[in-house]
Parts: structure tokens; sequence; C-alpha cells
């Protein structure tokens, strides 16, 4: 009975913290990049045609990625309209039963781990960050770490049930971004069953029933949009599958290391736990797999480690070949580093931690907190870093750096997981509370198009000329409508509202042959001017009276 309370105080605990770092503030600043807003005007347009086979933006098709996000994000739209925070959702609920599978798994299969397992993962940076974003990301990597942990669990017991698991959540995640994920999937089974000389388990894996599965869950959708869109294959498979991966076509490229920083960023603050516990595995394995096959200590390895080992290596070594890399690339290779995180403070329990290790952690966390309390200043354009708040931020480091350091040195691991998460959890709430809104402001397409409203603009055609495609992308998401571009030699014929880079109207004008211009304003905060552009034959008089108004001037903040 006991044992049973614990455990579901545990999973309240992980359901807490998950819900904070995965749901709290979704909608506190506007869609960013150029993603979230292209993926999430995608999804609006496929719920407005009930069509759910073709992405389409701007009416037109949109083939670069597999259907799951737009569905889900159609859904959510569905049932709490057409919001920002909703084009989110997909993500962070699929963070949640990620962590909620861990959790469970190790429970089962690693008892004593699973509540460091499951908060580890759940507070590291690359899973708080793609949570909280409306991309295909945490779409694949949640599902494929599902299927490869339900593998494992086939490996363990025998039982094939767990294979369906490993079959239906690749088919999930191959709906999410392509033949990526059983590609992966492949490849780190057969690794797995050649370094453990048991190459036969890695050829059982492909057992009929799960394969009529994953078929029946993936086949209908492409045969459905091949069928309507001809162009398919060749776009999806060729240009944004194997052309991404072998050639710098997308502008992606990176050096071969790109991805060891990435690593080291993406599992803070654990980097310190997380990288030991990996090299600690890596050596365990090199030193297992030289002993004889057939040997008595060889029987008697704890093969998980070693699953998890290539499971966390091979994507990271997968991507690091491709001419394109970007950082969510290796989003599914983060969640065996933080389980072996978990196993190694799991097994190091009673034992002391070498020092070095506290102290690193504890000054990586100290950094962390300094350097986000000094985040606003450098989104606040013209405020200055004054001597207080530098004072403050150095202080709070070191309060941090003591708290955690001390605590570990006099207790072990027993209280590692609060003292680190605790100033997560703080850091994460002044983000969404102090620095959100100017992260929105200058970042945002949101304050972008409710100050065109401000003007008289929010039923007019906009035109863009040397903005970034951020704000192309978030005001087409934000104002519903396709937004052209100067740069495109996309130039309305009609009257317009112009929204150029501040001090560029030389560049422009000549582009108008002699139309009317006229000053509308500006958004001083991400260097932008408006202004109103007549109609080919229209005079000056009958431009809009807004034309008129002083340039806005929107709050640094949002109250």
């Amino acid at each position: 009975m006991l044992k049973r309370k614990l455990s579901s105080l545990e999973l309240v605990i992980v359901a807490a913290v998950c819900a904070f770092l995965f749901f709290y503030g979704l909608g506190s600043f506007g869609l960013v990049g150029a993603d979230e807003p292209r993926y999430a005007q995608i999804a609006r347009e496929m719920l407005d045609r009930n069509d759910y086979v073709t992405p389409t933006l701007n009416g037109e098709a949109w083939l670069e990625k597999p259907a799951l996000y737009y569905w889900r994000a159609m859904f959510a739209f569905e049932t709490f309209g057409v919001k920002d925070w909703a084009a989110r959702l997909p993500s962070a609920t699929f963070a949640l039963g990620m962590i909620t599978v861990i959790f469970f798994h190790m429970r089962r299969f690693r008892p004593g781990a699973q509540l460091d397992a499951a908060l580890i993962t759940a507070s590291c940076a690359a899973v708080i960050g793609f949570a909280r974003g409306a991309s295909t990301d945490m779409q694949l990597a949640a599902p494929f770490t599902v299927a490869m942990l339900g593998w494992y669990a086939w490996y363990e017991t025998g039982k094939k049930i767990w294979l369906l698991d490993l079959y239906f959540f690749l088919a999930i995640a191959t709906l999410a971004k392509g033949p990526v994920a059983p590609f992966l999937a492949g490849i780190i089974v057969l690794v797995f069953g050649i370094l453990r000389r048991d190459i036969k388990s890695a050829l059982r894996t492909l057992w009929l029933p799960g394969i009529v599965l994953y078929i029946g869950i993936v086949l209908p959708w492409f045969v459905a949009v091949q069928t309507r869109n001809p162009q398919f294959l060749h776009v999806f498979i060729f240009q944004h599958n194997l052309e991404r991966f072998a050639t710098n076509t997308f502008q992606h490229r990176q050096p071969f290391w790109y991805y060891i920083p990435v690593l080291l960023l993406a599992l803070v603050p654990w980097t310190f736990f997380a990288i030991p516990a990996l090299l600690d595995a890596c050596r365990s394995c090199l030193r297992d797999w030289r002993l004889p096959k057939a040997s008595e200590e060889r029987t008697l390895i704890d093969s998980f480690p070693e699953f998890l080992v290539i499971w966390a290596l091979l994507p990271i070594l997968f991507f690091s070949i491709s001419q394109s890399k970007l950082p969510g690339y290796i989003l599914p290779a983060i969640a065996p580093c933080t389980i072996l995180a978990a196993d190694f403070l799991q097994r190091r329990r009673e034992q002391a931690i070498n020092p070095l290790v506290i102290a690193a952690h504890a000054a990586l966390a100290g950094v962390i907190v300094g350097l986000f309390l000094v985040f606003p200043y450098f989104f606040l354009q013209g405020l200055p870093l004054t001597f207080k708040a530098r004072a403050l931020a150095v202080i709070l480091s070191a309060g941090s750096f003591m708290l955690i350091y001390v605590t570990v040195r006099r207790t072990g691991v027993r209280f590692l997981r609060v003292v680190t998460i605790v100033p997560v959890i703080i850091i994460l709430g002044f983000v969404l509370r102090v620095v959100a809104p100017s992260i929105d402001n200058f970042y945002s397409a949101r304050p972008v198009a409710v100050d065109l409203m401000k003007i008289g603009a929010d039923a007019r055609p906009v035109a863009v000329y040397n903005a970034k495609r951020e704000l192309r992308y978030g005001l087409g998401f934000y104002r519903n409508q396709k937004i052209s571009s100067y740069n495109e030699k996309d130039i309305p014929v009609f009257q317009h509202l112009l929204i150029a880079k501040t001090g560029s109207r030389a560049e422009f004008e000549p582009l108008l042959a002699g139309r009317r211009i006229a000053p509308a304003g500006g958004f001083p905060a991400q260097h932008l001017e408006y202004y109103w552009v007549g109609a080919v034959s229209q005079s000056a008089t009958e431009l809009p009276k807004a034309a008129s108004v002083a340039p806005s001037e929107p709050p640094l903040t949002k109250k």
C-alpha cells in the first residue's frame, strides 16, 4: 500500500511539473520564427476547407512535411479557436505523453529511477523548448521515443504486445516527418543486435502483424495525397528528404561537429550529469563488447545502457553527416541521454559523487540564473544594464550555486532533482511573466498585426519589402491573408499597405513607377515603416486618412 501511494505521489509530481513546464503561458508571446506561423496557417487553411489530405499555404499545396502536426493543430483550433497558443498544444501534449511513458517504462523495468528519468527529461532545455513550439520536431521525437522503449520492452520480455507498440508509434512518427523514423529505428535495432552478437533478435523485429499495422496507419494518407498531388513524392521524398540530407539547397550548412555544442546546450541544466553518464555507459559498452559471447560475465550484463548509448549516438552521427543541420534534428536522441543520467544517478545513490561534477552542475545552474536575470536588457532596446541589475544577477547566481552545491554535497543525489528543477521553474516563470512581452514586441508579428488594426489596415491587402520572412509568415497567420512581397516581384496593382525595413524608401520607390506613397506610421521595435501605396491610377486624395497619422510607438512591454 505504501509503495502504491509513493508511486501515485511521484506521478502527481511529474504531472504538476510537466503542466507548468509545457503548458503554462503558451501564449505569453506570439508565434516566432518562420515555421511556427507557417505551420499554424497551414492547419487553419486545412480546417477552413475541411480537407485532411492536402496541406496548403495561401491556397497552394505545401508538401514539405506529412500531415500529423496539421491534423492535431486543426483539432486544437476546432476545440479552442484559432489562437497561437492552441497551435502549440500538439507539441505540449506529445511531450507530456512522452514523459508519462518514460515514467511508467522505468517504473516497470528499472524501478527506483522512474522519477529522476521523467523529471530530468522534462526539465532539460531541448524538451521544454520544443514542447512549447508549433513545429513538427516534438511530433517526431515523442512517438519515436515511445516506439524505441516499446522495442526494448519486447527485447527484455519477449512479449509480442510490445512490438505492436513499436510499429504503432513508428507509424505515428512517420506521419510526423516521414521515413526518417523507421530508418533510424531500424539502424538502431540492427547495430544493437550486431554489437550484442544477437542479430536474430534484430531480424525477429520484422513481425508481419506489426508491419501490417504500420502500413495500415501510414499508407492511406500517403496514397491519398499522392493521388491528389502527383508532385508529392518528388517534392517530399527527393527534395525535402534526400536532397535536404545530401546538399545545402536549403542553406542550413553547419560543420560536422555542430551537434556537439547543440547536445551540450540541449541537456542544460543536466549537462554535467548526462554527459558523464553517457561517457560512462560508452566505456562500459566498449568493455562488454570485447567479452566472449558465451562467457558467463557477458550473459549477466544489463543490455539497457548499451541500447540507450546506441540510440543516443546514432541519430547524432547520422545528422552530423547531413549537409543540412538544424538543432531540432537530434531531438530523438535527447531522451536516451536523460534516461542514462537517471540510471547513472540511481546506481550511485549510495555513493559519493565527484565534487568537481557537483561544482560544475551547480555553476551551470548559477550561470543560467544570472543570464536570464539580465535577459530583458538585451531585448529592451535602449534599456541600460545598471549596476544594481548586475549585482542582483551575481548575487542570485552565487546563491543558486551555493544552494545546489552544499545540498548535494551533504545529502548526495536525494535532493538533486529538487534543487535543480526549482530554479528551472523560477527561470521559466520569470521569462514568461517578465521577458515574454519583450520577445513578443521584438520578434513576433502579433503586435505588428495589432498595430495595423489601429491605423485602419485590418481589412486591406498588405505587402512587405526587405522584411524578414518571419514577419511575412507571421502576418499571414495573424491576419489570415496572403502577404505579398516586393522582393519576389509580387507588387499588388491595387491600393495596399506596404511594410518596409526602416530607411528603405529610396530602394522601393523606383519599383512603384510614380504611384502615390504616403507614410502611415511604423513599428520601431522591429525597425519597420508603414506606407500607403495607391493603385496604379489612384490620386493622393484617394489614399486613406490613416496615412496622416503619426508613427505608432508601441510600448516595449505589455501591461
